[in-house]
């Protein structure tokens, strides 16, 4: 009796994005080698990383226009800001809707869930506690004479 291994297929960058298109996500190119993976408002930016993995450029987000927002914890709300600098409030339904996203992209193109990333929607920028142009410059501290 012979048994033979399974041989495993190895998938390149592009069998993912098409997994992703049969899984109902919209693929376009952006040049440069970058792909815009959309779906129902929410969209990211990836490009072929080491082997076939998938290196995102830009994390999931609200499409607002033509620019994903990427989502930025100010410490005491959520907010979406493009690259441009347009900026409005995260609702509840979308962070749910770029959670569902990101879980159902990582699926279909058959990548690793990490534990932190499942628990919830992660921002890409965290904001706490800043006074405008507080770090910028040489200041006196309170208790030096000035």
């Amino acid at each position: 009796m012979f048994f033979r291994r399974a041989v495993t297929k190895t998938l390149t960058f592009d069998d993912r994005l098409s997994d992703a298109r049969s899984a109902g996500f919209r693929t376009e190119s952006t040049g440069g080698g970058k792909t815009r993976i959309e779906r129902n408002g929410v969209a990211c930016v990836a490009q072929q990383g080491e082997g076939s993995q998938p290196k995102f450029t830009q994390r999931a987000g609200v499409v607002m226009g033509d620019e994903i927002g990427n989502l930025t914890d100010g410490g005491y709300q959520k907010f979406f800001v493009t690259p441009h600098g347009k900026k409005k409030p995260a609702q509840a339904h979308e962070l749910k809707a770029v959670q569902d996203f990101q879980e159902d992209l990582r699926e279909a193109m058959g990548l690793v869930a990490l534990y932190n990333e499942a628990l919830g929607t992660v921002s890409n920028q965290y904001i706490y506690d800043r006074v405008e142009g507080r770090d910028k410059g040489k200041h006196d501290k309170p208790w030096q004479a000035a």
